[in-house]
């Protein structure tokens, strides 16, 4: 083989490489943990009836876990039997792969069964049942290990655990909650502690962490009812913290852009922003425009774009928290983003709606109506699963039915 060729063909793979990296979706609100793809050649307008769907998946049981994209493989939690079990279908077919039991139902007036989305690294799959069991499982549907939140002192939320657990190099970080620290670390291999924050104590709640370089030092980002705080990846010592008065639920995941840390919650509670400096967390503002219960939050450029329980589908300055424009004309839902558009589902109608994010104002590119939906929901659940992005599909979900839709141009 001559040099040109051969170094062509090495390029060539590397392209391939990298666009399979990028198409991948590996744990809860992507790779960034941000909402945000960086796909690219999606349709930016959707035919009159939405996209084109591609397969339907009937068999995934109760639950609202998301999902987990890597390496050609959808990852999700559902039910079946007595057991909550990790899923795992070819994201191009729709065909199961393989299913394994994690730990008994989460039984909730809401709907039973678990809510945390997979997260997948180095060939394994990591995911934290309604009911607090953390298990490690190989690609191939082989359990690893697993162990209880309970043994670390962790007390069941009341909505049953729904933390999509992180994981950083050796180490799982979750959250059990309750007095032996709020923050746990495990060593990736085979479940053993690493660390417990003991200097902060809060009760677990729902929302996932995020990693993050803050100050020049790697940290893990968290939410409670009464705290936003930071705990330093090496040793797990509180780095800093910050007030919070979260009410009923604290749920989304926060976001970091530079030392800036953004919260928000649902319950009329509203948002804040902190500025991190060393051990301190100072507020640059706190108020009520975005009230996020669980739907997400995307920050693109300076703005922020998520539902704000009152006013709708919001755009709000993240610099100094002003809202820049609000509209009711889609219902409440989950929101994430890909080449240049917002994907939004409604969790009472079922519609989806392509959304351009700008400060000019609300702007739709398309909608269709989820369909078939769930017989099987709680009559008091909603479509609560964060919709996904990955290798030019879109993937939503209602209980046991998953869809999966063509977004490429």
């Amino acid at each position: 083989m001559s040099k040109p060729l051969f170094s062509l063909l090495a390029l060539f793979g590397v392209f391939v490489a990298s666009m399979a990296e990028a198409a991948d979706w590996p744990t809860w609100r992507g790779v960034a943990r941000d909402g945000i793809s960086k796909e690219t050649g999606l349709l930016q307008t959707w035919p009159a009836n939405g996209p084109q769907k591609v397969w339907t998946f009937n068999k995934a049981g109760l639950g609202y876990s998301s999902f987990a994209i890597a390496d050609g493989v959808l990852y999700t939690l559902g039910t079946r039997g007595d057991a909550e079990i990790l899923l795992a279908v070819d994201a191009n077919t729709g065909k199961e792969k393989w299913a394994l039991p994690l730990s008994n139902i989460l039984e909730n007036g809401w709907g039973n069964g678990p809510r945390a989305t997979p997260t997948v690294a180095d060939g394994n799959v990591y995911v934290l049942s309604g009911v607090g069991t953390l298990v490690s499982v190989s690609a191939a549907g082989q359990k690893n290990w697993s162990i209880s939140m309970g043994d670390f002192g962790g007390r069941r939320p009341n909505w049953g655990y729904c933390e999509s657990v992180t994981v950083d190099g050796n180490q799982v970080i979750c959250t059990p909650g309750g007095g032996q620290g709020t923050v746990l670390a495990v060593s990736a291999k085979d479940g053993s502690k690493i660390w417990q924050s003991a200097e902060i104590t809060d009760g677990a709640q729902y929302a996932s962490l995020v990693t993050v370089e803050l100050n020049g030092v790697k940290q893990y980002i968290q939410m409670t009812q009464q705290h936003v705080f930071g705990i330093v990846a090496a040793t797990g010592k509180l780095a800093w913290k910050s007030q919070w008065e979260g009410r009923t639920a604290s749920i989304p995941t926060p976001i970091v852009s530079g030392s800036n840390v953004y919260i928000t919650s649902g319950y009329g509670v509203g948002c804040k922003l902190v500025q991190v400096k060393g051990s301190e967390a100072v507020d640059v503002y706190r108020n009520t425009v975005m009230k996020n219960h669980h739907g997400g939050v995307v920050l693109l450029g300076d703005y922020l774009y998520g539902y704000s329980d009152g006013p709708g589908w919001i755009c709000q300055n993240f610099k100094t928290g002003e809202m820049v424009w609000n509209d009711k004309t889609f219902g409440k839902g989950a929101v994430a983003y890909a080449d240049g558009r917002l994907y939004a589902q409604s969790e009472n109608s079922g519609e989806v709606v392509l959304l351009e994010p700008s400060p000019a104002g609300y702007k739709e590119h398309g909608r269709f109506q989820l369909s078939p939906q769930s017989t099987i929901r709680s009559q008091r659940g909603k479509i609560w699963t964060h919709p996904v992005i990955s290798g030019g599909k879109l993937y939503v979900r209602d209980q046991d039915l998953i869809h999966c839709y063509d977004i490429k141009k």
